[in-house]
């Protein structure tokens, strides 16, 4: 499997664990008893969907182990006025005539729709490691290519990444 997760991400995990283990499986195991206790379990629907999301739960939890368990950590080893992981970026697009800002993630906090892009697509890969004021090519295909100049380098590595993505 081997994701390349930054050190937030692993601690981002690590709490959503925490959380699942101590608060939502908790309220998950009342919803079973509760339901197995309204009679017949052949005909009771309430049951089996509590007994489905307790098990959606458990699901994620496994995921969420394995996944740190077998990732490579990333270092962000850019300078502070480079673009790096996690790092908010503001660009001008050349050919739309507008600024756009991002933040370069990894892969399992990727979320182009709202600003957070992977640092394996294609632009987060031509990004990397430049700094304010370089024009950047961003290949998306053989045939299709653009140039964003970029602005300004937000350092705050702080602050919500992006919520996982749930697979």
């Amino acid at each position: 499997m081997n994701n390349e997760l930054t050190r937030k991400d692993i601690e981002d995990m690590e709490a959503e664990i925490e959380h699942r283990k101590v608060v939502v499986r908790k309220e998950l195991l009342e919803h079973v008893k509760e339901a197995r206790s309204h009679g017949d379990l052949s005909e009771n629907f309430e049951y089996y969907a509590a007994k489905k999301e307790k098990n959606a739960n458990e699901g994620r939890i496994r995921y969420l182990e394995r996944m740190i368990r077998t990732a490579k950590v990333l270092e962000d080893d850019s300078k502070d006025d480079e673009v790096g992981i996690n790092k908010t970026i503001t660009v001008y697009v050349e050919e739309d005539d507008c600024e756009e800002v991002y933040k370069i993630v990894t892969t399992v906090r990727e979320d182009s729709l709202n600003g957070l892009v992977s640092n394996e697509s294609p632009m987060g890969k031509a990004l990397l490691g430049h700094k304010v004021g370089d024009r950047v090519e961003i290949e998306v295909s053989k045939d299709y290519s653009y140039f964003v100049v970029i602005r300004k380098i937000d350092n705050t590595t702080t602050g919500d990444s992006g919520k996982l993505r749930d697979y």
